[in-house]
């Protein structure tokens, strides 16, 4: 693994999801798109780590794992202070 393609990957993540995220408008929409973001993210690390560069694979999951983390995070703080989100 190189780690400009790790990077690559990360980034080109991270960007990935900041776009999608900029699309809700809601708790409720913020929450569905990111679902659906890192799931995309995730099969396409699965192509990357089957077929392509491992490195942009291993970034690409470092990315949505820290992505979908973030979201969770959110919910659950919002969840705490001003109820369910959903």
């Amino acid at each position: 693994m190189r780690l400009p393609a790790v990077a690559a990957g990360a980034v080109l993540t991270f960007a990935w999801q900041v776009l999608v995220a900029l699309f809700a408008t809601s708790m409720r929409g913020l929450l569905l798109l990111m679902v659906l973001a890192v799931a995309i993210a995730s099969v396409v690390a699965g192509l990357l780590l089957r077929f392509g560069d491992r490195g942009a694979a291993v970034g690409v999951a470092v990315a949505v794992a820290f992505g979908g983390s973030v979201t969770a995070g959110i919910a659950a703080v919002r969840w705490l202070t001003l109820g369910w989100p959903l």
